[in-house]
């Protein structure tokens, strides 16, 4: 399919269409475009900017087992940039992912659900350009590596993107490499460095978002979050979220952080001096 091809956005409407299971399937992603209104953005980024300040204060080093990923922003203050299970902290966040809208997503995979209260919950990934951040880009992974750590069964899984921050090129955000969903096994585990590669890849695509746009992309597939090449600074902000089949896993205040994030600093950092 021609690069331009790969670029096309949906409608989500009250179903999924025979056309989007169909590239789904094929490619391992879909795009909706204004799924949500640039007012319902404005006000979801109002809110995370309250909380990321209320999470800063609170003393919490991590929700239901899961590290919160601190840095310092381009204004100096120590931030979360990576905050799980967000949804347990802000009723206006998990209002927004239960929205009835979302629904339809669920029709990608057979009997599957939501995972509110599962793996991470809901994810603010909070990037930001600036010399003194700790999260700007994020390497290769897939996420269903995280089933063979817990000794499961590699099952499909989506990843669900409301995109509070546009994504492109040169903006930085997500780069997949579509159709890599469809890999044994063995290619999921070895075909790239995990978390630690950054490589671009030659079959690679960004996808290109605007603020509303909603996405996902099976867990199984190949993909990165790139920084941006330009506008230093700059802030990107998304909400990810699971849909998830198979046994239900749910964790609470007594979860122990898995396996795979025990190497994940939760320290917060100390802000420079601000003259």
């Amino acid at each position: 399919m021609p690069l331009e091809d790969l670029k096309k956005k949906f409608k989500l409407g009250p179903t999924i269409t025979d056309e989007q299971k169909a590239f789904y399937h094929r490619y391992g992603f879909v795009v909706f475009a204004n799924a949500f209104t640039a007012e319902e953005m404005a006000a979801t980024n109002e809110e995370l900017e309250k909380q990321k300040y209320i999470v800063a204060d609170s003393g919490k080093l991590q929700i239901n087992g899961v590290p919160i990923k601190f840095g310092i922003d381009e204004k100096g203050d120590v931030i979360p940039q990576r905050t799980p299970f967000m949804n347990l902290l802000s009723a206006q966040i998990n209002e927004l992912v239960h929205d009835p809208r979302l629904a339809p997503l669920l029709e990608f995979i057979p009997n599957s659900r939501f995972g509110y209260d599962e793996r991470d919950g809901v994810v603010i990934n909070h990037y930001v350009a600036g010399k003194n951040s700790r999260f700007k880009r994020l390497g290769w992974h897939t996420d269903s590596i995280r089933d063979i750590f817990y000794l499961e069964k590699v099952r499909p899984m989506l990843n669900v993107g409301i995109h509070i921050s546009p994504s492109s090129p040169t903006l930085g955000g997500l780069r997949i490499i579509p159709g890599s969903h469809t890999q044994s096994i063995w290619k999921l585990l070895t075909g790239k460095l995990h978390i630690i590669g950054h490589k671009p890849d030659p079959n690679e695509l960004a996808v290109e978002v605007n603020v509303g746009d909603l996405s996902i992309h099976e867990g199984r597939m190949w993909h990165r979050a790139a920084g941006p090449t330009e506008a230093l600074g700059r802030n990107r902000k998304t909400i990810y979220f699971p849909i998830l089949c198979g046994p239900r896993v749910p964790k609470n205040e007594n979860s122990k952080p898995p396996l795979y994030l025990r190497f994940m600093t939760n320290v917060k950092p100390k802000a420079p001096e601000k003259v």
